[in-house]
């Protein structure tokens, strides 16, 4: 066994058996995204430092610090796995991928929500094996609410006191009905995608912020979600772990199950998506 004080949370990991280490794994991520969330939540309140980077997206002081401490944490922990992480990728720091098992962290997704003021940003971390999402960590901090998975299993926990992770509720997605329920991007939305829902007579949608929608989709609250715009793929790893294990699926254009690790793409840069939509059960 090891334990590890994170942030000031004990945690105790197994070393033997992948389910176990994946159980493991999966409580220092969820540690780690909430000692994340506590400093973005500081200064949150405090009010965020905003400047742009190169492409005009925002990107804060929140950013800043949560990253440091999410890679501080994965680091001590899990020194031989490594991570592509949103600001370090900014500035030019691309881990060796190829052929190995990584983390994708995105320490605030919506950032466009945290400086509006508005609640729908989360802290996103997952583990990709072999270009699958197979452990992830979706918190939600203003909201305090935090989601997990591992293989076939996901969850969902209350956070109190920006420290204190709640017991767990076992989610999965729901049966799609004749009348679909669709999830659109607050911050990012597109004719592309109005166009999707319009030809799929979907009329009943709503604009949510960050990778909640993967959430609430894994939650059983709505039933599809199309994403007709850019994404990369660390907005989208861990909530796509969620809904997967929640048993929905995040497919491309072209059916194919949306894969992670995509270096070296002739139409775009290092780890952008392609369109994709996700979706509850059949």
């Amino acid at each position: 066994m090891l334990e590890f004080n994170v942030c000031g949370i004990l945690v105790t990991m197994a070393v033997d058996g992948r389910k176990a280490r994946e159980a493991q794994m999966l409580d220092i991520l969820e540690a780690a995204a909430v000692a994340a969330g506590k400093a973005i939540l500081d200064i949150y309140h405090a009010g965020p430092e905003v400047s742009y980077k190169a492409d005009c997206s925002p990107v804060t002081d929140a950013d800043e610090s949560a990253e440091k401490i999410i890679l501080d944490i994965l680091a001590s922990a899990f020194p031989e796995i490594p991570v592509v992480a949103e600001e370090a990728v900014a500035a030019g720091q691309i881990p060796d991928i190829e052929g190995k098992s990584f983390f994708l962290v995105d320490p605030l997704d919506g950032t466009k929500e945290f400086v509006s003021r508005n609640d729908d940003f989360t802290v996103n971390i997952a583990l990709i094996e072999r270009g699958e999402p197979v452990v992830g960590v979706v918190y939600a901090p203003a909201i305090g609410i935090l989601y997990a998975a591992t293989r076939n299993k996901a969850k969902k926990s209350v956070v109190s006191g920006q420290r204190d992770i709640g017991p767990p509720t076992i989610i999965g997605c729901r049966s799609r009905g004749d009348r679909l329920v669709a999830l659109a991007s607050r911050s990012h939305n597109s004719q592309e995608t109005m166009t999707y829902l319009a030809e799929h007579g979907i009329t009943d949608y709503e604009s949510i912020g960050s990778s909640l929608k993967f959430c609430l989709l894994a939650e059983g609250l709505a039933d599809i979600y199309p994403r007709l715009s850019r994404t990369m793929e660390w907005d989208t790893a861990a909530g796509d772990a969620v809904l997967r294990a929640a048993g929905g699926e995040t497919l491309t254009m072209d059916g194919n199950p949306l894969a992670y690790g995509k270096r070296n793409q002739k139409s775009d840069v290092d780890f952008a998506n392609p369109f994709f939509v996700s979706r509850g059960k059949d």
